[in-house]
């Protein structure tokens, strides 16, 4: 197991859906890779704070996963009841597409009391699931957090390069993975996304098989292709971007 030479950025990665959790976290201190670990449910955020709070380069963030609103919605209340503990919200958002559109009103729902609740609180940094939503996503972004100091990070972005221009406009970032590098239209909207609100991430496990680090590696490569950039000097940015959404 070897480090990257550069610094590197995961900001979306299920840490604790792999098959050794504990496992996994002391791999990410070793590997010193800026870790973002997301909760589906946030019945999964007591043991993902204990095992961030003992890491150097872990985060965790207090979820509820638009695809399991429909069964979960009822516990939006322990959500809040540890959102005061969390700096990191997620994964949250919506999901339009067509296995989870039964629940979509609820996810809108939840959606719009997630985003009231870190506007009261402050403070918060967001990574949000928009499948097939981005305008409902981006107009509810707009509404309820507007004027709060909370930031939001767009997770596997899918939307058009319009939606991406306006999503930067108001202030998101946009954590990219492999898989998105894949299709031309993504490229086209990844092209267009300013360089200062670019981050990694992997999903992983959910982006196949292969080590998160080479994952990154791969990502990086070919999204300093796309921006004509070396891979150094994209690592830097990165790292930077992540510096000033967390201050």
């Amino acid at each position: 197991m070897s480090k990257h030479k550069y610094s590197l950025v995961d900001f979306h990665c299920h840490l604790d859906l792999y098959p050794d959790f504990d496992q996994s976290v002391i791999e990410n201190d070793i590997l010193e890779i800026h870790t973002l670990t997301v909760t589906t449910t946030p019945r999964a955020w007591a043991r993902n704070k204990e095992l961030a709070d003992s890491s150097s380069y872990l985060r965790a963030a207090l979820g509820l996963h638009p695809q399991l609103v429909g069964e979960r919605a009822h516990e939006i209340e322990l959500w809040k009841k540890y959102l005061p503990d969390a700096r990191y919200v997620g994964e949250i958002g919506l999901d339009a597409g067509k296995r989870f559109y039964r629940s979509f009103e609820r996810q809108v729902e939840i959606f719009e009391y997630i985003l009231t609740e870190c506007a009261l609180a402050g403070g918060k940094i967001l990574t949000v699931h928009s499948i097939r939503s981005a305008p409902k996503v981006l107009d509810l972004i707009e509404d309820k957090l507007g004027g709060s100091d909370c930031k939001v990070v767009l997770h596997w972005f899918t939307g058009s390069a319009k939606q991406a221009a306006r999503a930067a406009e108001i202030g998101c970032y946009f954590s990219v993975n492999f898989e998105m590098l894949k299709k031309q239209e993504h490229l086209d909207m990844l092209s267009k996304i300013p360089l200062n609100r670019i981050l990694t991430e992997t999903d992983g496990p959910f982006t196949g098989p292969g080590q998160r680090i080479e994952i990154l590696e791969n990502t990086l490569n070919q999204l300093a292709a796309l921006k004509g950039l070396t891979c150094e000097h994209l690592c830097r940015r990165i790292i930077e971007n992540l510096n000033c959404l967390e201050l």
